[in-house]
């Protein structure tokens, strides 16, 4: 099925067409025509699978059809998301895919001043995209007034619920007057966050889960690198310059260790540019501006960014520290392989991470495949920078392998016959 075959309004048919948009992906295909019907939805998809449009599409059209003019009678959607990096990217796919429609959209976030937002929202609006903090704020200064909503969304659910916003969701909840609908949409959640979810949707909810068993998308071919703490700059200035014409993030642990990163590549004649939370929201802003028009580069990340960047030809992702929580995994590899696309994501893991990489490897439910580096390859790019054998020429092969080999899923451990204790 296409979108042109859906029963949408024309305005956002022409908007995917130009956003060449032609079918749905796998969560739209499932999630688009029970939005429209008005249920409550409770969607898991890996990240990168289009879960922004799969709720924006139809949350447009329907508002698009309720109005009768471009004027605002007040908030009718609000999408509530963890971080500011996400509101903006959440926010630009409603402009676009809103165009030439009668529906208004708009972010507010913190780190800014908020006499623009509020005066954005006093000229009238009927999606608010917000991050929670931000938007309490405008509440209880009675900017922001809940009169109207009809639709509650919370993107990146688990990252929200985690951290301890059910009893803010429920205060929200309270404050709405009418009938509304309430979609949760995330790429991983556990059992006691989707039990936290399900608290909050009625009875007759939809509950989509794509791929629940691999949250990583299909599109992302992902690789471990054993590589030591202090050599791991070595390997990075090494596959940097064997890809000067790519799209790179590169993540770390700590924005301290970002600028360390920043700071090692500037050394050996290779730029980039950083993203953590010590920027100021405007360069922050500028940052992921530049780094999306540019046709490469590379940006050192810190896991704040991991769930708020949407550049669709990012081809490679260096996870150059593992994540402390083995979710950020997913969430980081999925910045490349976004909708159609295909892409690559390396791990360098060094021997005191490997208990964190045992954890990733249990939540992606198999192990990762191990591009093997020879002891010469190894000390030669320490030494020298670079290697015998190119890092491409190693992840080429290791994608070429025949992918019939069975898949090592990890083992539990068995459970053992308790004893009679003797008297």
């Amino acid at each position: 099925m296409k979108f042109d075959q859906y029963d949408i309004t024309p305005e956002i048919k022409n908007n995917l067409q130009r956003l060449h948009f032609k079918k749905p992906t796998d969560i739209q295909f499932k999630a688009i025509p029970s939005i429209l019907n008005g249920e409550d939805v409770l969607a898991v998809a890996q990240t990168g699978t289009g879960k922004t449009a799969a709720f924006a599409i139809p949350v447009i059209d329907l508002i698009h059809r309720f109005k009768t003019s471009r004027r605002s009678t007040g908030i009718q959607c609000i999408v509530m998301v963890p971080t500011r990096e996400l509101a903006l990217q959440i926010g630009g796919v409603f402009n676009k895919l809103a165009k030439h429609t009668k529906v208004k959209t708009f972010a507010v976030y913190g780190g800014v001043e908020q006499d623009a937002q509020i005066q954005k929202l006093q000229d009238g609006i009927d999606v608010l995209i917000a991050t929670p903090g931000r938007m309490f704020d405008l509440i209880h200064q009675k900017y922001l007034k809940l009169d109207n909503i009809k639709i509650l969304i919370l993107d990146e659910a688990d990252r929200m619920l985690d951290l301890g916003f059910i009893d803010d969701l429920k205060f929200i909840k309270k404050l709405l007057k009418t009938q509304h609908q309430t979609l949760f949409f995330s790429a991983t959640i556990n059992r006691e966050i989707k039990k936290l979810a399900f608290s909050q949707v009625n009875s007759n909810a939809i509950r989509i889960q794509i791929s629940p068993k691999d949250p990583v998308s299909k599109n992302v071919s992902h690789f471990v690198m054993f590589v030591e703490m202090d050599d791991k700059r070595h390997f990075l200035e090494r596959f940097i310059k064997e890809n000067p014409d790519r799209k790179i993030i590169v993540f770390v642990r700590t924005r301290v260790r970002a600028e360390r990163v920043a700071k090692a590549m500037e050394r050996v004649g290779i730029a980039t540019s950083t993203l953590h939370g010590d920027k100021e929201q405007e360069k922050r802003t500028d940052v992921m501006d530049a780094f999306r028009e540019s046709k490469h580069g590379v940006l050192v990340a810190t896991d704040v960014s991991a769930r708020g960047i949407d550049v669709p030809d990012v081809k490679y992702v260096i996870n150059y520290d593992l994540p402390d929580v083995a979710e950020n995994y997913v969430h980081r590899v999925g910045r490349t392989g976004r909708g159609f696309n295909k892409g690559i994501a390396i791990s360098f893991c060094s021997t005191g991470e490997k208990p964190l990489l045992k954890e990733i490897e249990s939540l992606v439910t198999k192990k990762i495949e191990t591009i093997n580096i020879s002891k010469k390859n190894y000390s030669f790019t320490v030494s020298h920078g670079d290697g015998l054998d190119s890092l491409q020429k190693l992840i080429d092969e290791n994608e070429i392998l025949p992918r019939k080999k069975v898949k090592k899923k990890i083992k539990k451990p068995k459970k053992t016959k308790k004893t009679k204790r003797s008297k």
